[in-house]
């Protein structure tokens, strides 16, 4: 029995273009890969049933290798589905296809056998041997971005597969929960997905049932728990994430789920110049993007910057978040752009410094927000990183951060009467932003800091900013 056709399919059309045509060479060996949820075994059944494949292959066999963890298991599963008694002979599933009819075989999710190093070569063999049969036309679907060697696989490769476009993700959506729903909140819902397939069908499910309102108040408190509540990868995105996680070739690269954790909390993602400035304590870093990269849990976006999808970000986050010695990286290096910024700003060319910080603002939001606690032995560091931003987005127009607001409680815990005139000084100069609620106090709590300052620079630039400051409020 050959799986159903896909009833709601959107967005594929080229990719199912792009493989349908490599049949027109003959009996093609194709690989269709990508991370976990992209839609892998959905072009694989719209394959299988499209007009010109199924008027070329009478005899199509769709076999779901999940469940076959290596070679021997393998070949049981394949011979029960085309017609032998289950063996784990190669040979009798060779001649078999040998003297039978010219066939299209399709091996669905092939990396549980081929990734384990132990049984890789002899899944490899056993490809290798059944594309030799003539008239076989084989597809087989995998998470990542690897193709298993000796096997000549027919050119052109498809690339792994993308998110969704926007228009195809959103088609997808009301085809499952209607199109009565606020456009503002289906539109706020697909964002959440990064029109990930698999999440933009369940959370287009909950939505049907719930409601689009209901579904957004309760990511607020759930995130990615609210998809995850089925009990396999088709209908629970953590479970689907997980299988990725637990790759070989993720967990045998010392330093990737550090870099992955990392990542998690970058929702702009870095550049390859980026990564390396930063000067992670990550071994082999450039492996470890590699290693993130054939795994399907990173990719390469427009901008040539290393990024990771939201609900991926999302389940790491939950799972496994960067340790606060590996989050010192990044908030000491956009801390340095900062100060970059600051000491070259008024010059002829400030744009060349503002461009590294315009393409991390959610990264630096992101970072330093988790740096804003009471237990952070680099409080100071990081509250003075917050002033410096606060003080960067202004000037370019960004307006209102709320890690701001979130300061002045946590000064007496950093112990830095410099640092706190800084951030009265701050205060005065985003009236605009922020109404200052409190300036008499406010002042004279600067009047009583400010003999502590030696430099009378800065002396009269604070007096300056609590006399705009003043008159504002």
């Amino acid at each position: 029995m050959l799986p159903a056709e896909p009833k709601i399919f959107h967005g594929r059309a080229v990719e199912l273009e792009a493989v349908v045509k490599l049949f027109r060479q003959g009996s093609p060996r194709i690989a269709i890969l990508g991370g976990g949820g992209m839609g892998k075994t959905s072009l694989a059944k719209a394959v299988l049933h499209h007009p010109d494949v199924s008027a070329r292959y009478e005899h199509r066999f769709f076999v779901a290798t999940d469940s076959a963890a290596t070679q021997p298991e393998l070949l049981d599963l394949v011979a029960s589905h085309i017609g032998l008694r289950p063996t784990k002979d190669l040979d009798t599933i060779v001649r078999h296809l040998l003297q039978g009819p010219p066939c299209l075989l399709v091996l669905d999710n092939l990396e549980t056998s081929w990734e384990p190093r132990r049984s890789q070569t002899e899944v490899e063999e056993f490809i290798s041997r059944v594309v030799e049969v003539p008239g076989l036309a084989l597809i087989i679907t995998m998470r990542g971005a690897e193709r298993p060697a000796k096997v000549h696989w027919t050119h052109p490769f498809l690339p792994p597969l993308k998110p969704l476009p926007i228009d195809a993700a959103r088609q997808t959506f009301i085809d499952i929960a209607d199109s009565f729903h606020p456009s503002d909140e289906v539109e706020q819902l697909l964002r959440l997905t990064d029109c990930m397939p698999l999440a933009v069908n369940l959370i287009a499910h909950l939505v049907d049932d719930e409601g689009s309102s209901a579904v957004l108040a309760r990511w607020e408190n759930e995130k990615i728990s609210l998809l995850s509540a089925g009990h396999d990868k088709r209908s629970n995105l953590e479970v689907s994430i997980q299988i990725s996680l637990s790759s070989s070739r993720l967990t045998s690269q010392p330093g990737a789920k550090d870099l992955l954790a990392l990542l998690s909390i970058l929702p702009d993602g870095l550049s390859d110049v980026e990564l390396l400035q930063m000067k992670l304590p990550i071994k082999n870093i450039r492996a470890s993007r590699s290693t993130l990269l054939s795994t399907c849990l990173a990719y390469i976006d427009e901008a040539k910057r290393l990024r990771v999808l939201g609900p991926i970000r999302q389940h790491v986050q939950k799972s496994s978040p960067p340790s606060p010695s590996l989050l010192r990286f990044p908030r000491e290096y956009f801390g340095q752009l900062l100060n970059l910024y600051s000491e070259y700003w008024g010059t002829e060319n400030p744009a060349s410094h503002a461009s590294g910080l315009v393409s991390n603002l959610a990264n630096i939001h992101q970072t330093f927000r988790r740096e804003l606690h009471a237990d952070n032995a680099d409080l100071a560091d990081a509250i003075r990183c917050v002033i410096e931003y606060t003080s960067f987005r202004h000037l370019h127009g960004y307006g209102y951060t709320d890690l701001f607001s979130q300061v002045e409680a946590l000064l007496p815990q950093a112990c830095d009467d410099h640092l706190e005139i800084e951030y009265i000084a701050r205060v005065f100069q985003s009236y605009m932003y922020y109404p200052v609620s409190n300036p008499d106090l406010l002042v004279k709590r600067g009047l009583e800091l400010l003999p502590n300052l030696t430099d009378p620079e800065r002396k009269c630039a604070y007096c300056r900013d609590m006399g705009i400051g003043g008159r504002a409020s």
